[in-house]
């Protein structure tokens, strides 16, 4: 059962859509409006902007094998290339609100563990055959098989697990929660802001527009979201102007009391002109020869196992939030969907700005009322133009976004009552699946641990049958994934 959408809708009857426009998106029938899929779609790109910062930084600070390093402005460039075109994408032919960018998680995995032992142009050669792959198993019919194996109520427990990891991201970004500093001396790993208490400008400005934003959602004021972003973001700019407060690092040393990422300053150039010198280097014959064949084939399988199940689980948790899921807990075009994402993975490797997949922040559009592909080409076009307009995409803080996420995270909290919690059999996958998606930082080991869990659960109590075949195969697969750390120092 998926939650109800927070606004009540004033469309026209579903059986007469206004025009081929309308109809060929599916507007009205899905009960949103066009001013719905903007607001949603702005919303959508103003939670999810700092990728376009963010994976030049995770990528552009390492080196590759041969001790070379990827052009920062040339990925900020590629990033919001590849953004905008795969978003567009799936807005054209998933028609489902779902914005694509380099996966975080997956670029640092890229990073820090591929390239150093071959050249980028090889590890992003890995990218592009895993995408190949993923979308080799959408055309098949096996990846829209094995999600339909997936029970419902977990289906549903992996969009709650969802929106507490979109919670905790969003606290961890505007720095109201922050890792201890002697975590290693302290059964404590996490605080509150700075040493517990709220004693800088950035976190003000967070608590402020996160409370604004609450109020609005609580009145039911439309354009919520993206007004608690917007004026969060405004409300930042007027504080740096008076306080001065600068960045969270300064000459290479750390300030906490800084901005997490952009400082919120009005930019002293609007446009500029984008460097795609890094599209097309990449090789996918290399790595096999230079490292051998088993350390790119575990490369592989790890990228594949992320990018399949991550984007399940924020499929369904998108589809949830905006009652969108069938009786199988299902959305619409969901062969589409998985296609076009899997399509993005192997571009992201082509444009060296690592695996592209969906992003979970699209649930902030979807708050917003969005519905449809449409607010996909309003995300898109906006990450287009930040290829151009750079400048402008770093004005907006984390501190101001950040307020999105902890508000979706909310409303998509709300369907655990669906599950059966009296019920052990499921309500203890479910529970797994829920606590460690925040816990562990990702969406792949809260879908593993529930898969794994529920299969052992059902042959502990007799009931084999009861489990669809193809997850027993998923069962053993994230069993190899889990263990692929001791795997790889036995045979390695």
């Amino acid at each position: 059962m998926a939650i109800a959408p927070p606004y009540k809708s004033n469309a026209p009857d579903p059986a007469h859509p206004r025009n081929g426009f309308d109809r060929f998106f599916e507007i009205t029938a899905r009960g949103s409006t066009l001013s719905r899929e903007v607001r949603g779609g702005l919303a959508t790109f103003f939670t999810m902007a700092y990728i376009v910062v963010l994976n030049p930084l995770i990528l552009g600070g390492a080196v590759d094998g041969d001790g070379k390093k990827l052009s920062i402005p040339a990925l900020a460039a590629a990033t919001a290339l590849v953004a905008g075109l795969m978003t567009i994408l799936m807005g054209v032919v998933g028609r489902f609100p779902m914005a694509l960018a380099a996966g975080l998680g997956v670029n640092a995995l890229v990073a820090y563990e591929i390239a150093p032992q071959m050249t980028w142009a090889d590890a992003m050669g890995l990218v592009v055959i895993e995408g190949v792959l993923i979308a080799i198993l959408v055309l098949t019919g096996l990846r829209t098989a094995v999600f339909r194996a997936v029970p419902t109520q977990l289906k549903t427990a992996i969009g709650v697990g969802i929106g507490l990891f979109l919670t905790i991201i969003g606290l961890v970004d505007a720095g109201f929660v922050r890792r201890i500093p002697d975590a290693a001396n302290t059964t404590v790993p996490v605080g509150l802001g700075i040493s517990g208490k709220i004693v800088s400008w950035p976190l003000l400005v967070f608590v402020v527009g996160l409370l604004v934003t609450i109020v609005l959602v609580v009145r039911r004021v439309r354009g919520a979201i993206l007004i608690g972003i917007l004026a969060s973001t405004v409300l930042a700019i007027v504080v740096e102007a008076v306080a001065n407060v600068g960045p969270s690092f300064v000459n290479g040393k750390p300030n906490p009391h800084g901005w997490a990422l952009n400082v919120p300053e009005l930019p002293k150039k609007v446009v500029d002109v984008p460097d795609l010198s890094l599209l097309g280097n990449f090789n996918v014959l290399d790595s096999w020869t230079r490292v051998g064949w088993l350390i790119p084939l575990m490369f592989v399988f790890t990228l594949l196992i992320t990018d399949f199940f991550d984007t399940m689980g924020t499929m369904v948790a998108i589809g949830q939030e905006g009652s969108m899921l069938d009786e199988r807990g299902t959305p619409p075009r969901a062969k589409e969907i998985l296609l076009v994402d899997s399509i993005a993975a192997a571009a992201g490797g082509a444009a060296s700005v690592s695996s592209s997949t969906s992003y979970v922040e699209s649930a902030a559009g979807v708050a917003e009322g969005a519905r449809t592909g449409v607010a996909n080409l309003v995300t898109g076009v906006l990450f287009l133009l930040a290829m151009f307009l750079a400048p402008l995409s770093l004005v907006v803080p984390f501190e101001a976004a950040s307020t999105a996420l902890v508000v979706v995270g909310f409303l998509m909290m709300t369907a655990v009552r669906t599950i059966d919690w009296t019920d052990y059999e499921i309500a203890i996958p479910a529970f797994l699946t829920i606590a460690l998606m925040p816990f562990t930082y990702s969406i792949s080991n809260g879908i593993g641990a529930g898969v794994i869990s529920f299969v052992v659960v059902k042959l502990a109590k007799g009931k084999a049958r009861e489990v669809h075949p193809l997850l027993y195969g998923v069962a053993v697969l994230f069993v190899l994934y889990f263990l692929r750390g001791p795997i790889e120092s036995v045979v390695l």
